[in-house]
């Protein structure tokens, strides 16, 4: 029979429902929070995979379009790959259960979190990862938690547990904190510019809360839970491991203090083939490798631990050297090349209209996207190679932490009406390639000349525990250090406060005074950094690269709309065909007008306002006759907008026949002298020969001048200098 467990959280009802769903599971939950839905499951392969040493888990994010009401996009009208927004949640999970689960149990783990309803109003990112604990929980798979997690928010100076969707509008702080009932596991956040301390104090409250909720998976395992698999370990061989340790020697301490990368990675590639031929006869490979790479990790930490120090001798706040460079690239709109030590990332910027949003075929309640940030890993990066694919969830997921790092700094649409899109090219990785490509970035976007409201840079923090409860913190970390090491904490910001952090953690908890001394440790290094790249370029430049496309704003009455996209968007095409230009109109009647050139987007300003133009009585147009009858001329004086001029008004004398005066073609020069209920025109040339200075009220205008100065110009006009030379 099915039972429900229920708690109130943040005023809303949260219930975990076991017993209903996927009964061959080995275990499966059924979240609910608010009128938002997520089944969770879990399972485990029935044989152990050899040669590994580490838990196999994989985790999947499921989002269903039909649970917001939705159908698909797609021409197959059917869920495809993973949105981005999937791939994030599911890292969200991954990170938060893998520390919980056992490096000996070598089975293969799936966790599945499928929505099936969401409210948009709850978010059912956390959910589906209090679901996927509570699966775990319930199952036969050996895991250390329960652990909950819960969104915090900063909204009007007061921390807030779990806000609805549509308040996180207005926070300056939206962090996940993921913990068990003594410890944090993970933790991911953006800000806008928050300070440390507000963010620690989120934090607290964040893991009080899920206190709540870790009670309730823990009365549902009582009810329900499985008896937990044993695991057997499979120790090393002692002998094996004194084999090892007498071939090394002290060759292993020597390469480790190897200055380059690729250097000790050679080294060490050479050490263990030396290992293999001389114990092959004796162990198998497999055994060897593990072997190594435990006594390998051994040695790093203790190093560090030692000497408190970096594996390269530098002091644990010391950052490698770092160099900065901006307008690299000759015809982009922007580019920043940011160098870390043997870290090295290449940002590109490029400045797009309003019309090249991303539109988002998602579950939540964004439909577009206006800043966009990829993040590309390619193999040559580490020297290896590689097959290139489809990007992957690390690149996703490593381009969403830099987006969210940079989204707070950015200007807004009425300030600056483009897309943007960053494309970060990591060109060699050697510890914290998401940090420097947020560092790139921002000299990338002030290169290109985007108004932003501060730079942004970033740092990876590291940690190494020890026993008795010594560690070190450390700034800058390299591949080994986060490999071997305990805490991969990035922290991103500006010189006021924090815009994005993101901590992974290899322990089975972290307490707030690590926390707090990484923060701060961290800030120093931003304000660090941020001195070394304002020496590249201290401000967003004046001008836009000559490459970059020009916005030119105007209005129009937002009933004419209609008039300017025509019918089946016929004719707003005809005028970007023509003009080669962008236009993108909002519903209040805003037409903004994208060009590399003032002359084409002058056309295209003047046909739209010609398209919207009322035409009044006692105003003169320049028209073109377009059609001749025996009784007279029909002149187009607007486009679309058409008038009679009679023959006895085609001229100050008598007029024996139309063609005598004029021919379809001609450009003739027209007063209205009258408009109908029907909106018929009627034109007069005659009163024209007359003179406009004899005619009382006469109004005398070139339809092709711009009859109100409503357009300006959102940015000053090109540069003179080509946009290769320019002063890095």
């Amino acid at each position: 029979m099915p039972d429900v467990f229920a708690r109130s959280v943040a005023g809303r009802t949260l219930s975990i429902q076991i017993g209903k769903f996927a009964h061959q599971a080995n275990g499966a939950v059924a979240v609910q929070y608010g009128n938002t839905v997520v089944l969770a499951t879990a399972c485990s392969g029935s044989e152990p995979r050899e040669g590994i040493d580490f838990a196999p888990l994989t985790v999947d994010y499921e989002e269903r379009l039909y649970a917001a009401g939705k159908i698909p996009g797609s021409f197959i009208r059917r869920e495809g790959r993973p949105t981005e927004e999937a791939v994030i949640t599911s890292r969200l999970i991954d990170r938060s259960l893998r520390p919980l689960l056992s490096k000996a149990f070598h089975y293969d783990v799936q966790v599945v979190a499928t929505v099936l309803s969401v409210d948009q109003e709850n978010d059912p990112d956390i959910c589906a990862l209090i679901g996927a604990s509570a699966a775990l929980t319930l199952s036969d798979i050996p895991f250390l938690g329960p652990i909950s997690a819960v969104h915090v928010g900063y909204i009007n100076d007061a921390l807030v547990v779990n806000p609805p969707l549509a308040q996180m509008e207005n926070s300056l702080l939206d962090v996940i904190v993921a913990s068990t009932s003594k410890n944090i596991v993970m933790v991911e956040a953006g800000a806008k510019e928050v300070s440390e301390e507000i963010l620690l104090e989120a934090i607290r409250l964040g893991h009080e809360a899920n206190q709540e909720i870790i009670r309730l998976q823990e009365e549902l395992q009582r009810t329900g839970g499985k008896t937990k698999v044993e695991i057997k370990s499979k120790e090393l061989a002692l002998e094996l491991s004194s084999q090892i340790a007498a071939i090394l020697g002290e060759k292993l301490s020597q390469v480790l203090e190897e200055p380059g990368k690729l250097q000790r990675d050679k080294a060490l590639t050479s050490l263990k083939e030396e290992i293999k031929n001389k114990l092959v006869d004796s162990f198998s490979e497999d055994e060897i490798n593990v072997a190594f790479e435990t006594q390998l990790k051994a040695a790093v930490r203790a190093k560090i631990l030692q000497t408190r120090r970096h594996l390269d001798g530098r002091q644990t706040k010391e950052i490698r050297p770092i160099s900065c460079e901006v307008g690299v690239l000759p015809r982009t709109h922007g580019s920043g090349l940011f160098a870390r030590g043997e870290t090295q990332v290449l940002t590109i910027t490029t400045l797009g209209s309003t019309s090249r949003e991303q539109l988002l075929d998602g579950i939540g309640l964004e439909e577009t996207k206006r800043f966009m940030h990829h993040y590309n890993f390619p193999p040559f990066s580490t020297g290896e190679v590689k097959r290139i694919g489809t990007t992957g969830r690390r690149e996703i997921g490593h381009g969403a932490l830099v987006e969210r790092a940079i989204a707070p700094v950015l200007p807004s649409e009425d300030d600056f009406p483009y897309t943007l899109r960053l494309v970060s090219e990591v060109l060699s990785s050697y510890g914290s390639t998401s940090m420097a490509s947020a560092c790139a970035s921002t000299l990338s976007l002030m290169d290109a000349g985007v108004p932003i409201k501060a730079p942004v840079a970033g740092i990876a923090m590291g940690l190494v525990t020890g026993k008795d409860a010594g560690y070190v913190v450390l700034t800058d970390i390299v591949g080994m250090e986060d490999a071997y090491g305990d805490m991969d904490f990035k922290v991103a910001g500006t010189a006021r406060g924090l815009t994005a952090l993101q901590l992974d953690i290899k322990l089975q908890g972290i307490n707030y005074g690590i926390l707090a001394e990484a923060l701060n440790q961290a800030r120093e290094a931003r304000l660090e950094i941020l001195d070394k790249m304002s020496l590249a370029i201290n401000a967003s430049r004046s001008e836009l690269s000559p490459y970059a496309p020009r916005m030119y704003e105007m209005k129009i009455d937002p009933s004419k709309i209609g008039s300017v996209i025509g019918p089946g968007g016929r004719v707003i095409r005809s005028i970007i065909e023509e003009t080669k230009t962008t236009i993108d109109i909002k519903n209040d009647g805003k037409v903004l007008v994208g060009s590399s050139t003032e002359e084409a987007a002058q056309k295209a300003i003047k046909i739209i306002q010609g398209l919207t133009r009322e035409v009044e009585q006692g105003e003169i147009y320049t028209g073109k006759v377009t059609r001749l009858f025996n009784f007279g001329a029909m002149v187009e004086i607007l486009p679309g907008k058409e008038g009679l001029v009679h023959i006895s008004e085609l001229a100050d004398y008598h007029v024996p026949q139309v063609e005598d005066v004029v021919k379809v073609g001609d450009e003739v020069m027209v007063k209205v002298i009258g408009i109908d209920n029907s909106g018929r025109i009627n034109l007069s040339r005659k009163a024209i020969l007359e003179g406009p200075s004899n005619l009382p009220g006469a109004k005398v205008r070139n339809s092709a001048a711009p009859r109100d100065p409503q357009k300006k110009f959102v940015h000053p006009p090109d540069r003179g200098e080509q946009h290769g030379n320019r002063s890095k």
